[in-house]
């Protein structure tokens, strides 16, 4: 089915849709234009969407703003926002509407094969290596889900013959009936658990990227994590691993040895890529790059990869170098909103740095977190709700000695400390292992004000 094959099955029915931020915009656009009986449902009211309201009533779209913003949904069909458990409307569901969302429909009607990325963390780096490094050989890219873009609308100017490259967040996931041709799942780690009901229902709907696969597709996991491993067996696709402790595979896929990422075939061993070649620092993005060099076999050549890597510098909010001054080195990690996002950043510098930590809590445990910190951090300096969580998984940790912690009232008070406390040769990281939202919109706000305050400070 065309997208717009899709659209005339909703002509003379009510559509709801759920959320009018950055994601449903082109979709509600798409509707409307269409002629479709189109609802849109916010949390928000009128005087917080602004013209953003005013112009969806002038396009003929009904709003239903508030706090009772999903009360009596009963629309045929309903497109619910990623961030929205699919419970709250279960009601609707009950009253016979359709629940689906933008993604789930753009897999059911794109023309192209879908390249799916999936995990707890490195999952934008991992999705964006895989676009870059299909372009770089040639192929044409629609880069979207998770990582920012919508791709619904655009569905019908796709060829058959080019690549959708997807992130897909487990919400997302949670109500997804069909499977990418190549899946890859980075990792697996609590997460969420704030919005997912538990860890089982966190791993079930990650699971969805590769239930539905058939023999023809291509499923890559990491054999280094257990719940992936596990996963990899509930799919009908062939599967590749990675691995950063083996040296060699039992299996098809990526392994480490003497200094380089080798793939293992049917047919032979060889090696692809020297882990002197890869520009971003830390053990998970070598992973990064095991993941994506399973995914690619067969579309882009080993030097295309080797020459992509010598030049790829990261992704914004990952790691991201912001500035040198004085000899000290300031890195923007903001989306490590979990702790074990904040665990791989630290362990990606050999030298012990300066770490700014907190946020809110998402309702996982920060245990694992205090030893990495003791053995990782030389200053610790805490601004947010978690402030507390994180110091006493520090202190009450084994290898605890005495970390001096500091605490700052808000952003600029923590780099305004790091500041004052950094020499020359020193890291300082904002990797806050926490969400943003106690004083934030999202990471990206939170990436860009840590960014203009370390750019800010005087020469």
């Amino acid at each position: 089915m065309t997208l717009h094959g899709y659209l005339d099955t909703l002509k003379g029915k009510r559509v709801a849709v759920i959320g009018i931020g950055v994601s449903n915009q082109p979709l509600l656009a798409l509707l409307l234009e269409a002629g479709i009986d189109v609802t849109a449902c916010d949390k928000k009211d009128h005087a917080a969407l602004g013209a953003m309201g005013d112009n969806l009533e002038k396009m003929g779209c009904k709003l239903q703003l508030g706090e009772h913003y999903l009360e009596g949904l009963d629309q045929d069909v309903i497109f619910r926002t990623p961030g929205l458990h699919p419970r709250f409307l279960e009601e609707a569901r009950a009253r016979g509407s359709v629940i689906t969302s933008e993604m789930e429909v753009f897999f059911d009607i794109c023309p192209c094969p879908i390249l799916a990325v999936t995990g707890s963390d490195g999952k934008t780096t991992t999705t964006t290596i895989i676009a870059r490094l299909l372009e770089a050989a040639g192929h044409t890219v629609h880069l979207g889900g998770n990582i920012g873009h919508p791709l619904l609308a655009e569905a019908d100017s796709i060829q058959p013959t080019e690549w959708a490259v997807v992130e897909l967040s487990s919400f997302q996931l949670l109500t997804m009936k069909k499977s990418p041709h190549i899946a890859v799942l980075t990792n697996l780690a609590p997460n969420h658990l704030d919005v997912h009901t538990d860890m089982a229902e966190y791993v079930e709907a990650k699971a969805n990227l590769l239930a539905y696969q058939s023999p023809s597709g291509r499923a890559v996991c990491n054999w280094d994590n257990q719940i992936t491993k596990e996963l990899s067996a509930r799919t009908d696709a062939k599967v590749s691993y990675f691995t950063r402790v083996l040296d060699g595979l039992p299996s098809i896929g990526c392994y480490l040895k003497e200094g380089t990422i080798w793939y293992r075939d049917e047919k032979a061993d060889r090696p692809v890529l020297p882990l002197s070649e890869i520009l971003l620092p830390g053990d998970h993005n070598v992973e990064n790059y095991m993941a994506a060099i399973c995914a690619v076999q067969g579309l882009v050549p080993d030097e295309t990869i080797r020459s992509f890597a010598r030049s790829f510098g990261g992704v914004e909010h990952r790691i991201e170098l912001v500035r040198e001054r004085h000899g000290v080195r300031w890195y923007n990690d903001s989306i490590a909103s979990s702790p074990s996002r904040t665990i791989a950043g630290l362990r990606s510098f050999p030298e012990k740095v300066i770490l700014i930590a907190g946020g809110k809590d998402k309702g996982i445990g920060y245990e694992a977190l205090g030893p990495v910190v003791n053995d990782h951090v030389k200053l610790l300096i805490l601004c947010g709700a978690t402030e507390a969580v994180i110091r006493e998984a520090v202190v009450t940790a084994e290898n605890y000695h005495g970390l001096e912690i500091l605490t700052a009232e808000d952003y600029p008070a923590a780099v305004r400390l790091a500041d004052e406390r950094s020499g020359e040769g020193d890291v300082v990281i904002l990797s806050p292992a926490s969400t943003s939202f106690d004083r934030f919109k999202n990471f990206e706000e939170r990436g860009r004000v840590f960014k203009d305050l370390v750019n800010g400070l005087p020469e």
